[in-house]
Parts: C-alpha cells; structure tokens; sequence
C-alpha cells in the first residue's frame, strides 16, 4: 500500500538535509521524508567537496546567500547540537583571496564595490600590497586583488552530519533507498517507486539529487541542462615554509587552501567530458595544476601530490547557478540543483529558502525569484561575473 509524505526529497547530501532541517524547523507538522540510496555517502558530492564559503560574487543573490549562510555557519556548533553535543565544523576563518591578471581588474573593482554596498567586509589590494603581505607569491603579473577576511573553509562531512543528525531529531525520515520513478498526472507527481518496492504519495517533491538531478528530472519527462562534472580535489606539500594563506582563486581556476601539514586544492575544468566518472588522471596534478602553484608560488616548484579525490559538480551549463522552485509548469516538483560547485556554502540560505517556498509559496528572507526555472525555459542565462 501507497505511504504518504507531505515532503519527500530526493537526495540526503547537505541541500537535502537542509531543506529538511528548515522545513521540519518551521513547521514540525509537516511529514518530511529524505530518500538517500548512499547513507554511507561514498561517492556522494558533498563529502568531496573543498569547503570553502565565501562572499566573493557578483550576483545580489549569491552574496546575499553567503552572507546568510556563513553567519549560520558560525553558529552551527550551538544550533545544530543533538542532545547537547555541539556539531563542530571545523570552521578555519583565515579569509579568502581572489586574484586577477590587470585585463580584469575592473570588474574585480565593480564586484568589490558591490560587496562593499551589501554589507560585506572585503579588503582592495593593489599587487604591492599583496606581495607585501604574502612575500611568497609572485605579483609581477597581477592587476589587483580582493581580500575578505571573514571568510575561509569548513568540514564538508561536518555540515552533512549535522544538518542530517538535528533535521533526525526534528522528525524528519531518512531512508536507505532510490527513487527509481516518478508518477505524473498532468501538472503533478502523484507517486514514487523506491528501489525497495515501497510506493510514496508524496505532497510536494524536491530533487535535490545533485549530480544525479538531471536523471530524477527525466523520470517527470523534464530536460535539464545540469551535467555531472568531475573535478579533483588534490591533497600536496611543500618543502620549502610559506606564510600563512587564505583561501586562493584565480581568474585561471586556481583554487587551494591550507589543509594540515600541507594543501588542497587544484584548477576544475568546465572542458571536462560530462559523465559520471570516478577515474583519475593521474597526470592532472603534474600537467595542469602543479606547473599554476609554481607560477604563483615559486616555492611550490618543489611539492609533491599525496592524494587525489574525485568528485562531481552538478554543472548547470546554462549559466553556472541554482535552479530553485518549481520546473516546466509541474506545480508539486521542485527542482533544487546545478549550484556548479557552490552547494555546500549555500546549503543553509538555499535550504531555509526551499522551506520558505513549500511552507508558504513565496521567499522571506532572500529573495531568490531570479534562480527560478523561468530563465531556464526562456534561455536566458544569469551569469556570475568574473572569478567563478
């Protein structure tokens, strides 16, 4: 017999658990029922993720998420306990740094600017300031750069487990199997077939799926335009003492950060083929991003790779951002997905944003119309401006 869920969301990674976290925070009356088939969460996105969050966009939306979502995170120890224990996240808080060559220092500028005006604490360095304060990089091909030292890097698995652990205390369902199709009728999905046989009548569906969105969106007949997109996450040291850094990107995909004795990161590419792949290119490291930390960090010309861990971005190609709402006319689907690499640190704001909408029709705290399906269907990108 059909069970009934007033809330069933695909996909327990951290969007997910999110969204059943707020909902259930809001409105514990709400039957909310996360479908995981992964719980160990092996191959799942959001545990090889970097964990950085930063203010750093261009779009209102984007800052105004990161503004939400960094000061929760700050509280997330104290907010998301269980039974008194604290849910550490490993919150490191050494900043983060965008640097730019001089062709794009105006925009670098007008991005600034903008942050500035929406309340963010970011720093102008022009390069000889930024050599005095990192001696260890090299400047000489620099137009400028900005600093917001409010910002850094966190524990990816910390922030599933905490929001999975306190959205479990609030009520919320959790179940160890897939979605293997959805039933339509018109307008909406009636029903859901798990892998086990178990059949859900669901009120509302969320596909917060991730890298795997698009093939829930096919079982409603629906296109989407989020690929699964691999990228490395590389674990080296260096064998020569460099000051203390933060969080660095470059226009280039350069992104790494102190970890431990050493560092990680390493320079995602969009040119990579669109499939689910776990492979690794063992010469990656070597080709690509050891020759961009020597550029950068001539120390580096002496490090070595200790480990590499592939993930998937769920890589909107239409524009790089979150699809929010409801998709393609269905008025009970929603599609939550296609952040291209900035889900973990906007899990909070776009987790309380989806509650918003399923409780009460409508954004509250960030108005996010804009991410909506409506740009989708009239192929009309909302890009981010320089450094994504």
């Amino acid at each position: 017999m059909p069970e009934t869920t007033d809330v069933l969301v695909v996909g327990g990674g951290a969007i997910g658990a999110a969204v059943a976290y707020f909902v259930r925070l809001h409105d514990p009356s709400v039957a909310v029922t996360v479908v995981e088939r992964d719980p160990t969460y092996e191959l799942a996105s959001t545990p090889r993720a970097s964990g950085g969050v930063r203010r750093l966009f261009s779009l209102p939306e984007n800052i105004a998420l990161s503004q939400y979502s960094i000061d929760f995170f700050e509280q997330f120890p104290a907010v998301m306990a269980v039974d008194g224990a604290p849910a550490d996240l490993g919150f490191h808080k050494n900043g983060y740094l965008f640097i730019v060559p001089p062709s794009h220092r105006e925009l670098l500028r007008h991005n600034h600017d903008t942050q500035r005006e929406l309340g963010c604490d970011v720093v102008w360095l022009e390069p000889e300031e930024l050599q005095q304060k990192f001696p260890s990089m090299y400047t000489g091909d620099l137009g400028a750069a900005v600093l917001s030292p409010d910002d850094g890097w966190l524990d990816p698995y910390a922030v599933l487990m905490g929001f999975r652990k306190k959205a479990l205390a609030l009520g919320a369902t959790f179940l160890a199997d897939e979605v293997v199709d959805l039933e339509r009728v018109g307008s909406a999905v009636t029903g859901a077939r798990l892998a086990s046989g178990r059949v859900l009548e669901p009120g509302v569906v969320v596909n917060a799926a991730g890298a795997w969105a698009k093939e829930v969106c096919a079982m409603v007949d629906v296109q989407v335009p989020i690929e699964p997109l691999r990228r490395y996450e590389h674990y080296f040291e260096c064998q020569e003492p460099i000051e203390p850094l933060p969080y660095l990107k470059d226009t280039q995909r350069l992104a790494f950060r102190p970890e431990g004795r050493g560092y990680s990161g390493g320079v995602p590419t969009l040119t990579e083929p669109r499939r689910y792949d776990f492979g690794v290119d063992r010469n990656y490291f070597e080709d690509v991003v050891w020759p961009a930390l020597a550029h950068r960090f001539p120390k580096f010309e002496r490090t070595k790779c200790l480990n590499t861990l592939p993930g998937l971005y769920d890589q909107n190609d239409l524009d790089g951002n979150v699809i929010l709402g409801p998709v393609a006319g269905l008025e009970n689907f929603h599609l939550l997905a296609g952040f291209s690499g900035h889900g973990l640190m906007h899990a909070p704001g776009c987790g309380r944003a989806m509650a918003e909408l399923l409780l009460t029709g409508g954004f509250h705290t960030i108005d996010l119309t804009r991410f909506g399906w409506q740009r989708v269907a009239d192929g009309t990108p909302l890009r981010e401006q320089g450094i994504i």
